[in-house]
């Protein structure tokens, strides 16, 4: 039997588009006019308002936010017999991008703000090391002068993983230009999200740019000159077009999800078995989850859910314990901080379409599950 949705579902998009559609129906019926599919001008324009976005000259559209990290691989010439390291903690495409270009992941814990910890990343650096990979998880930027220092010590690549952290800044500077080539996803339910995939690379060299340009387009320098043999991972002109004229609302919405997690964190204070994340000024999250630590948690689902209320786990199986991960010869225990949250973390509907009345039966469930 199928289920009932939630009053008040984990996510929405249905509401984001309600206000958008006769604009997005406009961008979508303009390039049918024009006839432009494949790398037409919305694509350049897109590119060039993110770019702006993320403070960088040079941002790349591609076909999803895996690409931008395969392609920002390749064009770092990152492949077999290198070492990878990234978040045992993240989504498993973080690791699976370094291991689809031969190189190996090498899995590092994390800190109580779910992002790498600098020291575990310090720890797992060999001679074959070539990268890093921070993962601004949940929207929260990692701690980005602890992580280039140590690239900078130790002659390392770093790129940014900001799937999910569209328009989040570190100490003023948004996430995407402190790498050297930085990945992001465009996926329905990112905080800037496509009406299907797409994705983004972005750097401040001219050359990576350029070569990111060319791999996204099965390594064609010119139509009838094909230089390096690469796969097609273009951003679709449809995606695009619809994408800028989500640009509009980004800040908006970007505020409206920091001014829903301040509501959370308010009512939920002090609550006993409920641990918040915090919130340090220096930092501009951008919560595209909003992730609690709590007991009882699949108890706590399930009275949510009684009461309408949906709610995610991102993520209940770290990397290490996942089946495509045997080879790299982890276990359970060798990553103590990311599988102790694993066991706790839950995600409550943060995004901007929201209510007030709606904010408060999902506090209300939270406090009235606890006893508060």
């Amino acid at each position: 039997m199928k289920k009932d949705r939630p009053k008040i579902p984990y996510v929405d998009v249905a509401r984001q588009h309600a206000p958008l559609k006769r604009d997005l129906l406009a961008a979508v019926e303009q390039v049918l006019d024009q006839g432009a599919f494949i790398l037409g001008p919305q694509v350049a324009e897109f590119e060039a308002q993110f770019a702006q976005l993320v403070q960088v000259p040079h941002a790349i559209g591609v076909n999803s936010g895996a690409d931008a990290m395969i392609l920002a691989l390749r064009a770092l010439g990152i492949g077999p017999g290198d070492e990878v390291i990234t978040a045992v903690n993240s989504f498993v495409a973080s690791a699976s991008c370094v291991a689809l270009v031969g190189a190996k992941p090498v899995l590092a814990d994390v800190g109580h703000d779910y992002n790498i910890a600098p020291a575990a990343a310090a720890a797992a650096i060999t001679p074959r090391t070539r990268a890093i990979i921070p993962v601004h998880l949940t929207g929260r930027p990692a701690d980005m002068d602890a992580i280039m220092a140590l690239a900078r010590k130790h002659n390392l690549f770093v790129i940014e993983d900001a799937a999910q952290s569209v328009a989040a800044q570190y100490r003023g500077q948004p996430v995407g230009s402190f790498g050297d080539v930085n990945a992001f996803s465009l996926h329905p339910l990112k905080t800037l999200n496509a009406c299907g995939d797409g994705g983004v690379a972005t750097t401040r060299s001219a050359a990576l740019a350029e070569k990111i340009q060319l791999l996204r387009n099965l390594g064609l320098k010119t139509r009838e000159n094909c230089v390096e043999w690469s796969s097609n991972s273009r951003l679709d002109t449809l995606q695009a077009a619809m994408l800028l004229v989500k640009l509009r609302h980004l800040e908006a919405w970007t505020e409206q999800r920091r001014a829903n997690a301040r509501f959370y964190r308010a009512r939920l204070a002090g609550v006993a078995g409920v641990q918040l994340p915090d919130d340090p000024p220096h930092l501009r999250s951008v919560y595209h989850t909003f992730v609690v630590q709590v007991d009882r948690r699949e108890k706590l689902r399930d009275f949510l859910l009684a009461r309408g209320v949906g709610t995610q786990v991102h993520y209940p199986n770290p990397i290490h314990l996942q089946d495509c991960a045997k080879e790299l010869g982890c276990k359970l225990g060798d990553f103590p901080v990311a599988e102790a949250q694993a066991k706790r973390i839950l995600s409550l509907p943060v995004y901007p379409e929201l209510t007030e009345a709606e904010l408060e039966t999902v506090a209300s469930g939270v406090r009235e599950f606890f006893g508060a």
